[in-house]
């Protein structure tokens, strides 16, 4: 399967702060449409968006990557053996497949082998991480985890031995690296950015993301920095509302001056990890009507010129999403890049604000103050 590598950001940042290049990859709906394996893979693979974001479980991303996949790379051990992660504020693990894994999944990726690290410490400890569409377990190892120059030394991390089915068989990536908060990691694992953290190798408690749009390159995600080439229209900074995603309060979400959703207030997570907007049912429902497009999402190409923008009301400002954003075309298509997904919450209602609205803005995570900033691009 050939897979597209449309660039890579070059360069380090200087002093304690560090640039990694995210590759933006041929989503896997692509991959599997031209291979006419699109329908019955999606048959086989029903997921459920919403189970990601269950209390006491520490949940993945991989329900809802079929569209645009943003990836880096990092190393484990000593020598260093490289993996391909997805960078994800959804989650707070860093978890790799290991030659313990016989899974086919694994099989066709990079593992880790401990054998051939010096600095490989073992434990006991298992883990379990659950998925919309199934799960993984392994055991819990420590290691030198080099990501773009930074080296955080005896960094716990998730040595995969199961991963069941064939659902990663056919992702680019090897393992995901949680950015979330610690209150949600799974096993306890002290996430990578804490412990960057507190061994002092990031100049900022923070870490902000670049997603490109469409065909252009450089995404990345910095740590211990903020780039200003990406702040010259200001940086808005939002408070958290809770410590364990990276969760926020809206005030509501309008279209044409009309409140359409989120009326009363509602919860949101900002996801690098979410490829679409995951939206509450009745909302979808609400959005999918107004927008013209079907109960699935289809539109036609022709009205989306016509199509208004999505404003969200955050922190007393507005910040728009244009239908060139939330509108995914592929081979002739087009669909809205929104999804229904319901999470019972005690603050109510739950929005998942995923790549398609993060690439219209330059996110910072703020660790030091426990805000988002949002600068529009």
């Amino acid at each position: 399967m050939k897979l597209l590598l449309l660039l890579i950001l070059v360069g380090l940042a200087q002093g304690f702060q560090t640039r990694v290049p995210l590759k933006k990859m041929k989503s896997l709906r692509q991959r599997l449409q031209e291979q006419g394996l699109l329908e019955s893979y999606l048959e086989q693979h029903p997921y459920n968006l919403a189970a990601k974001y269950f209390p006491g479980i520490a949940v993945e991303p991989l329900e809802n990557y079929m569209d645009d996949e943003y990836f880096g790379t990092i190393s484990i051990g000593t020598p260093p053996q490289e993996f391909t992660v997805v960078f994800d504020t959804g989650s707070s693990n860093l978890w790799v497949p290991s030659v313990f894994c016989s899974s086919p999944a694994c099989r066709n990726h990079n593992r880790f082998n401990p054998a051939e690290s010096s600095t490989f410490l073992s434990t006991n400890d298992t883990l379990f991480i659950a998925y919309g569409t199934g799960s993984m377990t392994g055991v819990l190892g420590y290691d030198t985890v080099d990501v773009a120059g930074i080296n955080v030394r005896n960094q716990i991390f998730g040595l995969a031995e199961t991963e069941p089915g064939d659902f990663f068989y056919y992702t680019p990536f090897d393992g995901i690296l949680g950015l979330a908060f610690p209150s949600i990691a799974s096993s306890g694992a002290t996430p990578v950015f804490d412990n960057m953290m507190m061994e002092n190798l990031v100049d900022r408690n923070l870490f902000s993301v670049y997603l490109s749009r469409d065909s252009q390159g450089g995404s990345f995600v910095l740590f211990g920095a903020i780039d200003p080439y990406y702040t010259t229209k200001g940086i808005s900074w939002i408070p958290l509302s809770a410590e364990t995603y990276w969760q926020i309060t809206m005030e509501s979400v309008s279209v044409n001056g009309a409140p359409v959703a989120c009326s009363s207030g509602c919860q949101a997570i900002v996801d690098t990890g979410t490829t679409l907007l995951a939206v509450p049912i009745r909302a979808f429902r609400t959005l999918m009507k107004r927008l013209g497009a079907s109960t699935s999402g289809e539109i036609s190409c022709e009205a989306v010129r016509n199509l208004p923008n999505l404003i969200f009301h955050i922190h007393g400002k507005e910040f728009p999403v244009p239908p060139r954003a939330y509108v995914l075309r592929n081979n002739g298509y087009c669909t809205l890049g929104l999804q229904g997904m319901d999470v019972p919450t005690e603050e109510g209602e739950l929005w998942i604000l995923g790549d398609v609205f993060i690439r219209e803005y330059y996110v910072i995570f703020d660790r030091a103050n426990n805000k988002v900033g949002l600068s529009r691009l």
